[in-house]
């Protein structure tokens, strides 16, 4: 009967000692991926839960759907929506009292607050976190120097050549959500906005966008600004 000599037992051992290193290695994957999976649970359910406060009426969830599904388009007109885009989509007005730039920032500060946490941040790739918060900081002014901020900033003004009738439900949205400024106020300011965007060489920043919603967001912007000149 063969004798098994130290040389096995050895072996043996640290075969177990392995299998053990393993199983806690799992254990440890698995504990961080529960933990990652309700991270990301609660933190779905608190942006839901701002998109949907009462004060806001276009930059709702509404608002965060259309986005989201302009991405889409833009996506299957070839651009790279990165996730990185898609978290700063998800944040970009998740903070909205109605202040340019503070709101942006404020959404770019929760975005590092809430991703930079140790349960997503152990998950999320280098460097993932302070990209989002700089895509959410570019919608202040959507002056997009980069493709991914370029995509965002797109999806975001998709709005502005949408069909005429869903144009003018959306600025009227907007006067609402103004609704503590007196409308020779707005007015100006409203203005100043569109007069800004009608002056750019072009207002979407992509291909993909420019086909698709420049020369309609221009007619619906012309129009929007004949209505405030006359008060309308």
């Amino acid at each position: 009967m063969p004798v098994r000599g130290r040389a096995d037992a050895d072996a043996d051992a640290d075969a177990d000692a392995d299998a053990d290193a393993d199983a806690d290695a799992d254990a440890d994957a698995d504990a961080s991926t529960g933990t990652a999976s309700s991270a990301w649970s609660a933190l779905g359910s608190d942006l839901l839960a701002r998109w949907g406060e009462p004060h806001r009426t276009y930059h709702d969830l509404r608002h965060l759907e259309a986005v989201l599904l302009d991405l889409d388009l833009l996506r299957l007109d070839g651009a790279d929506v990165t996730p990185e885009v898609l978290l700063a989509a998800w944040f970009h007005d998740a903070v909205h009292d109605g202040s340019t730039p503070q709101d942006e920032q404020a959404s770019a500060a929760l975005a590092l607050q809430a991703l930079g946490g140790p349960a997503l941040s152990a998950v999320l790739p280098e460097g993932i976190v302070t990209e989002v918060a700089r895509l959410v900081r570019v919608t202040a002014d959507h002056r997009a120097q980069d493709t991914a901020a370029a995509i965002l900033c797109d999806a975001d003004l998709a709005i502005l050549g949408a069909p005429e009738n869903r144009y003018r439900a959306y600025a009227e949205d907007v006067r609402r959500e103004y609704s503590h400024v007196t409308d020779d106020d707005f007015a100006r300011g409203r203005t100043a906005v569109l007069t800004s965007l009608l002056s750019a060489g072009r207002i979407f920043a992509t291909d993909a966008g420019h086909t698709r919603w420049e020369l309609r967001a221009r007619s619906n912007i012309a129009a929007e600004l004949d209505r405030l000149a006359r008060g309308a």
